[in-house]
């Protein structure tokens, strides 16, 4: 538990939380809960599978075109960035998600 309050809340409801557990995995016999808090596990950067593709002319004209249809400043920027992702990374047509 992250904080005392939330222990104390914990171990008094500890027999109905291991009831309810063994009741899906019949070998939890008991919960122990301590104060602290998890580290984040460290998590290695994904690595793109392809790199990016370059933006030619035809490309940022398509984009600006796009944007430009969107009024509001703010959602407008947030859509340039997303078309020039999708553009710079096109989908693999034969990878499976």
């Amino acid at each position: 538990a992250d904080n005392s309050p939330w222990l104390q809340e914990l171990t008094l409801r500890s027999g109905e939380l291991t009831e309810r557990l063994r009741g899906r995995f019949a070998h939890v016999t008991s919960l122990r809960f301590v104060l602290g808090a998890l580290e984040a596990p460290e998590v290695a950067p994904r690595e793109r599978a392809r790199p990016a593709v370059p933006l030619d002319a035809a490309a940022r004209r398509a984009i600006d075109e796009a944007v430009s249809a969107i009024p509001d400043e703010t959602l407008g920027a947030a859509a340039r960035r997303l078309l020039t992702k999708a553009w710079r990374y096109p989908p693999d047509r034969g990878a499976v998600r």
